[in-house]
């Protein structure tokens, strides 16, 4: 595992590109300013032997210094030392609707944003927690298994879409009996299913599997995504979804068959327009279920590794100091007042 203990350094390398854009421009100012007064013939009979490349690699060699100093400055380090963290946690799945009904907006922005929305902040609420994401419409599938990467199911969260699903609806009993396969065999800890859904299932199953869940060590919650009064699916700009009668399809939330699963589950049921106090009330049940003990990898100790940097970066300054600007001492005296002559000249005008 590498980082950088301060990052910001870096920021320090935006002054390479403007380094070499005003050693550039000195470059043309100069030789512009050794024709208008007629030196720069005069500079190659006096310094013949002056190279070229060779003050190209001076400043390459101050630059490369420069990289080295920042990358020492930034510290780069690796684990060196792996624990291995002990914390007590629940077991938890966030089953979530990604059907095409979730697309309505009598919710804004849709029900499927906010179900999104809802149930990242409840990820987060539940840190500490095991967590795992099914997300299924006319089928279900376990897009995540139990796990402490957090980061992982929001990523999986915000790419979540119904296009990732062929076969359309709101299966809630293929949700539940995949649920009920994904918990680990052994119930050590507490489990708890939050789903997160419009309701719109035409399934009696769903109430007898919950029951079953419940039977199984699972509690569940059901957390409502839209109105009852419903809206329209839309499929796309100015498009919405329409039966074989060319009738416009609306979709309801179907609060009843909700709470009813939520009771069968011996949870509760919620929406999320109740946003935070849902969210409140069910990280106070989770609170409460039987915790397990599970080791938690991670990083405590890290070897800072800027010492290769810090002596390549000394190591090219010395080499500078040492390195002629010129092979000739006396060459590069006449060179330098001729310099200095061309800027005395060039800028009279411009301070008079």
């Amino acid at each position: 595992m590498l980082r950088f203990e301060h990052p910001p350094f870096f920021h320090l390398l935006w002054a390479i590109p403007v380094l070499v854009l005003a050693w550039w421009c000195y470059r043309r100012w100069r030789q512009a300013a050794m024709r208008k007064i007629g030196l720069d013939v005069a500079v190659h009979r006096l310094l013949p032997e002056q190279p070229k490349m060779l003050f190209r690699w001076r400043k390459i060699a101050w630059l490369l210094a420069f990289c080295c100093l920042v990358l020492a400055a930034a510290n780069p380090q690796r684990g060196a030392k792996q624990q291995q963290a002990k914390q007590k946690s629940a077991d938890i799945l966030l089953a979530v609707d990604i059907s095409q009904s979730m697309l309505c907006a009598d919710i804004a922005p849709s029900r499927l944003l906010r179900a999104q929305v809802f149930a990242s902040q409840l990820i987060k609420a539940l840190k500490g927690e095991r967590i795992g994401l099914i997300f299924f419409a006319g089928d279900a599938f376990l897009q995540m298994p139990l796990s402490t990467d957090y980061e992982a199911a929001l990523m999986f969260l915000q790419n979540a879409d119904p296009n990732q699903i062929s076969e359309q609806g709101t299966a809630l009993p293929a949700a539940i009996n995949l649920a009920r396969k994904s918990f680990d065999p052994d119930p050590g800890a507490g489990r708890a299913l939050i789903l997160i859904t419009d309701g719109e299932d035409h399934d009696e199953d769903a109430v007898s599997e919950a029951s079953s869940a419940y039977d199984d060590g699972i509690v569940l919650y059901t957390v409502g995504a839209g109105t009852p009064e419903g809206g329209p699916i839309p499929l796309g700009p100015g498009v919405f979804k329409r039966a074989e009668n060319h009738e416009l399809v609306r979709t309801k939330l179907n609060e009843q068959l909700l709470a009813d699963v939520a009771r069968a589950g011996k949870g509760a049921w919620f929406n999320v327009r109740q946003g935070d106090a849902a969210i409140s009330a069910i990280r106070t049940d989770i609170n409460q279920l039987q915790k397990r003990e599970i080791s938690v990898r991670s990083f405590s100790e890290f070897d800072s590794h800027f010492q290769p940097w810090l002596l390549a970066a000394i190591a090219l300054l010395l080499l500078l100091m040492v390195w002629p600007a010129a092979p000739k001492r006396t060459a590069m005296k006449k060179y330098m007042r001729l310099n200095t002559l061309a800027w005395l000249l060039f800028a009279r005008p411009l301070l008079s």
